[in-house]
């Protein structure tokens, strides 16, 4: 068997001596893994990139001069999403030009854009070109044999499950759809599988799972894991933005750190097909990905990580604080922080936990996208997750319409998102309005729609309900010497503090620490935290802070 050629980095430079100086840099830097190919012009690039998709050749890196006659290096990178949608994509420009370098990261979906001169390329040019061609080579097409196989049925809500796990664990896998999908039917058939009892699951080591639980499918995927050390310096408990900058901030600081999280790394934020207000990403950067980033820095700082595993208790030991898992493990720790976060509160409307998994969805927009192509999607929720999530399908779908209870958007979300859906012609908003009921058969079929203002009801035509109200902290494991707000949240700090007066079981002559709960050494962060900000950013500097804090718990040890 022929092997296969190494992907292309593709330059584009109508100045000779630039095209040659940039080609000759990366050479240099990538020549081993990398083919380099230049072009003089955008034209001359694009009929290459044609020449290239016909061979079925891989082109992992486009960088293009912005000041060309003819066509500019923005115009090129637009158009060359036609036929390499998954290059990542660089905008060489002056200082002069970052106004319109600013604007096609939005028009032409540019990822970055670099300032000539990159002199020294080692510090100007290199790392970032790292970081984006490892960004496209954990998203790189793999062969179809080298995946996990899932076949199920799109309104089986255990297939859904699986998908959604698969997706957010960021684990590639071919979706087989039976009854429209011919290869579905004979892979059941070869592996004695049960159409009623869906999905049958193909690991890319050859294993057979029948409808799995997501432990089973962790289990035989290697995610599962067993802890290495009989005692650590923090446990953290929840892998989103707060567990995650903890885990990297922990690690890097020498604790002796493990992170346990029960679903899937990313949390809430890891659902997100993109963030565009996060710090550093001009260009937006989806959750799966930040996620990912996360995960990588924090092991590279040697954070331990135990996925898929759930916790049943927190105990109080003498100076250790002992977490018992599900499944009868336990972990033992100086320090323990909670980044649980929150989850969807569910809709409480006739019908809607029927379909739950089978045309209702709570946030996971990602693993149904390319089912909702050509279809009428409806949206329930007013914040930045529910605009994101519009703006994700508005891609695809022949409509989305955005149901909000109140009269606007303009309280619960941002001002960037809201400008962006009143640009895109296939959404609606429709307010003061609530879904108050879901029919159909083996599927959602419809949704009933109130509208409070009008006094009516509508049944629409509908098989695609997202679903993004509300926050419901996911602290029912706590014991009840954690405090707690009346909505579940976790207290801390000055928020333990009534009336001047500490709880009456604060065994210690110090006031708690700003993220500290009412257990001496357990701190919370994120959004699990009563009255912490709702947003990624301030998430992750929580977890950073958490750290410093309990940095100085330990000093008094």
């Amino acid at each position: 068997m022929a092997a296969v050629p190494p992907p292309i980095l593709l330059t584009v430079d109508d100045d000779p001596e630039v095209s040659r100086s940039l080609a000759r840099d990366l050479r240099q830097q990538y020549g081993e893994d990398y083919r380099i190919r230049r072009a003089e012009s955008g034209s001359e690039a694009l009929d290459t990139l044609k020449e290239l998709k016909l061979r079925d050749e891989q082109v992992g890196l486009l960088l293009a001069d912005h000041r060309m006659p003819e066509m500019t290096g923005v115009e090129f990178l637009e158009q060359s999403r036609e036929f390499f949608p998954k290059a990542r994509r660089v905008l060489l420009t002056a200082y002069a030009d970052t106004d319109a370098a600013i604007g096609a990261i939005n028009r032409a979906d540019v990822d970055y854009y670099l300032l000539k001169p990159w002199d020294p390329p080692q510090e100007k040019l290199f790392p970032v070109l790292d970081d984006l061609l490892e960004d496209w080579k954990s998203h790189a097409q793999r062969k179809s044999d080298d995946r996990i196989r899932v076949v199920g049925h799109r309104w089986s809500a255990p297939s859904h499950a699986v998908k959604d796990f698969l997706t957010r664990n960021q684990l590639p896998f071919r979706w087989l759809e039976l009854d429209r999908d011919a290869e579905a039917a004979r892979l059941l058939e070869a592996n004695g599988g049960e159409r009623d009892n869906l999905p049958l699951v193909i690991t890319d080591a050859g294993q057979v799972l029948q409808a799995p639980s997501t432990t089973e499918l962790a289990s035989a995927l290697g995610l599962s894991a067993t802890p290495s050390l009989p005692f650590y310096d923090l446990i953290v408990i929840g892998a989103g933005p707060a567990g995650l900058g903890a885990a990297v901030y922990g690690a890097s600081e020498g604790l002796r750190t493990v992170l346990v999280e029960k679903e899937a790394i990313g949390g809430q934020a890891g659902q997100s097909s993109r963030i565009e207000n996060y710090l550093g990403f001009p260009s937006g950067v989806s959750g799966g990905d930040l996620a990912r980033r996360a995960i990588t820095q924090a092991r590279r700082f040697g954070a331990e990580m135990l996925l898929t595993s759930e916790v049943l208790s927190l105990d109080v030991c003498g100076s250790a604080r002992v977490v018992h898992l599900i499944g009868g493990g336990e972990l033992s720790a100086h320090a323990v922080l909670v980044t649980t976060g929150v989850s969807y509160r569910r809709l409480p409307a006739p019908g809607v936990d029927e379909f739950t998994g089978r045309g209702v969805y709570y946030g996971g927009t990602a693993t149904e996208a390319e089912s909702c192509r050509n279809e009428d999607v409806y949206i329930v929720g007013g914040a930045n997750s529910a605009g994101q999530a519009a703006v994700f399908f508005a891609r695809t779908a022949r409509s989305v319409t955005i149901v909000v209870r109140g009269d606007s958007l303009e309280r619960s979300m941002s001002q960037y998102l809201i400008e962006q859906l009143q640009q895109l012609p296939n959404v609606r908003l429709r307010t003061n309005s609530e879904v108050v009921g879901a029919s159909g058969n083996d599927h959602l079929e419809h949704a009933r729609i109130a509208d409070r203002k009008a006094g009516t009801e509508e049944e629409v035509e509908t098989s695609w309900l997202f679903v993004f109200i509300g926050a419901a902290p996911c602290t029912e494991w706590l014991g009840k010497e954690v405090l707690r707000d009346d909505r579940g949240f976790v207290l801390t700090g000055p928020d333990l503090v009534v009336d001047g007066q500490l709880p009456a079981d604060w065994p210690l002559e110090r006031q708690p620490y700003f993220l500290e709960t009412s257990v001496p050494g357990v701190f919370a962060a994120g959004d699990v935290r009563g009255q912490s900000v709702k947003r990624v950013a301030s998430a992750v500097g929580e977890g950073a802070m958490a750290v410093t804090l309990i940095h100085r718990y330990l000093e008094l040890l």
